[in-house]
């Protein structure tokens, strides 16, 4: 965050004085968002593989000026999309200072604010807050109460004299103080159906009310929302009344080719060592291939965050090698693909009647990606000279102690191993772990296709006749 510019006004005269007028948190999204779009500006940065489904429905909604819910499984990046709401309001927005809503200085809505405007007229001092303080989220949670959203009485400010109806005992919850902001309720199905109740005003009504009082308080937010469709309509629901408060409901999906998930993944993960491509769209194939299988349980879905983690695994398996082979730099070859399935089986769920069998599901179902991935990169390329040579007795082992130079040395020169390279996007001149990574994936890729045997054991494999 930049520091708040000198030039902007400090008071509210001057502030009326510059043209400072308020607009509606609505008004001022659509007027961004309008902008971005004319100007061919990307309003959605980070957000991968949306641009034709769900993002012209969300653009849709907000220039209606609708609050809206987004119903998708786990791990399709519906978090990470409301998060980028903020970056359509204003950098700079006017606050009276002091003010416990953010209210604006020539509206205020709270009696304090009221009687201080009154008092200082165009002296009213003036503070500035930035659009990232302007989005508030809270993950919806079965013990969240009415308090925490909307509000309660405070018994300090009973205590310091003010009678119980005095209107300024109260202790604002989350959604008033997010007033000409944006307020993201994360899970929405997990809020008890009374606290779902609470909101029925403030989306319709714009105001709130607290044990009792009648508080008309204009509010000014905009209110989005995340649902699970499990959730939806088993463990939880959204009450029907506040369903149909929301102006729109869009549903998202997973990455709908292998090109979009792997730059999620670029985009997502960590990597402690060098992961090539042709590895990350295995990834990516596996994934696809664990949201198609019927052993896996669809309802609860295959969040992205498991191609993300298993390229983190994949990564440190590479950087654990390194470490102890010594080769730098570290880079991942297809071996460091067997510690996905026994690390990562966790993060999915499999269908009933599948318990022993998780780790061979999911050793078929990555096969089948390297396999797919390898069609896919070699396809044309006449492979069976360095099948002769692995047959005729240069066997090749790999493994975790296993630099690349000794993977490469044990293979004779065999042209076609240059465009195994080239084909992985591996130049001639590029470290000996980058062109081991191909040539291991062509060996896979034989091995897959029963053109040449593997012998495995806890730390070497070895590719022969």
């Amino acid at each position: 965050m930049n520091a708040v510019p000198d030039a902007l006004p400090r008071t509210a005269g001057a502030l009326r004085a510059a043209g400072y007028e308020p607009r509606p948190i609505a008004r001022e999204i659509h007027d961004n968002l309008l902008t971005a779009l004319r100007n061919g500006e990307d309003a959605w940065p980070g957000i991968v593989g949306f641009s034709r489904t769900v993002l012209p429905q969300l653009e849709r909604a907000l220039l209606a000026g609708h609050d809206v819910v987004l119903l998708g499984e786990r791990g399709q990046g519906k978090t990470r999309l409301l998060r980028t709401l903020a970056g359509l309001l204003d950098e700079w927005t006017p606050v009276i200072e002091g003010s416990e809503l953010g209210e604006h200085p020539l509206q205020p809505i709270t009696p304090a604010s009221i009687r201080r405007a009154a008092e200082l007229g165009d002296d009213l001092p003036v503070a500035w807050r930035h659009r990232s303080e302007r989005y508030t989220e809270k993950l919806a949670t079965p013990d969240t109460s009415v308090g925490d959203l909307i509000g309660d009485v405070d018994p300090v400010k009973v205590a310091e004299g003010r009678s119980l109806g005095d209107p300024e005992t109260i202790h604002f919850g989350l959604v008033p103080r997010a007033h000409r902001g944006i307020v993201a309720i994360n899970e929405l199905p997990d809020l008890a159906e009374r606290i779902q109740v609470a909101l029925l005003n403030v989306m319709e009504e714009r105001d709130i009310q607290v044990r009792g009082y009648t508080l008309r308080l204009p509010l000014d937010v905009l209110l989005v929302a995340t649902a699970n469709p499990e959730d939806y309509t088993n463990r939880g629901r959204i009450i029907t009344p506040l369903k149909d408060r929301f102006g729109a409901e869009i549903r998202t999906h997973y990455p709908l080719d292998v090109e979009a998930e792997v730059a999620v993944v670029k985009q997502e993960a960590d990597l402690v060592a060098e992961v090539g491509e042709p590895l990350l769209e295995v990834l990516a194939r596996f994934v696809r291939n664990l949201r198609e299988s019927t052993v896996i349980d669809q309802r609860s879905g295959v969040s992205a965050r498991f191609a993300v983690a298993a390229a983190e695994t994949v990564a440190a398996a590479a950087l654990r090698r390194s470490a102890l082979t010594g080769e730098e730099p570290a880079v991942a070859r297809p071996v460091d693909l067997d510690a996905v399935p026994s690390v990562l089986r966790g993060k999915i769920e499999f269908e009933p009647g599948e318990e022993g069998r998780e780790i061979e599901h999911l050793v078929h179902l990555l096969r089948m990606a390297i396999a797919e991935t390898a069609r896919d990169r070699f396809a044309g390329l006449d492979l069976r000279p360095l099948a002769d040579a692995v047959g005729e007795g240069h066997l090749v082992a790999t493994g975790e102690r296993v630099p690349g130079k000794d993977v490469l040395e044990a293979l004779p020169e065999l042209p076609v191993l240059h465009e195994v390279a080239q084909r992985a996007g591996v130049a001639a001149d590029e470290p000996a772990g980058r062109i081991a990574a191909a040539v291991e994936l062509a060996l896979e890729m034989l091995f897959l296709s029963r053109r040449l045997a593997k012998d495995s054991d806890d730390a070497t494999t070895v590719y022969g006749r």
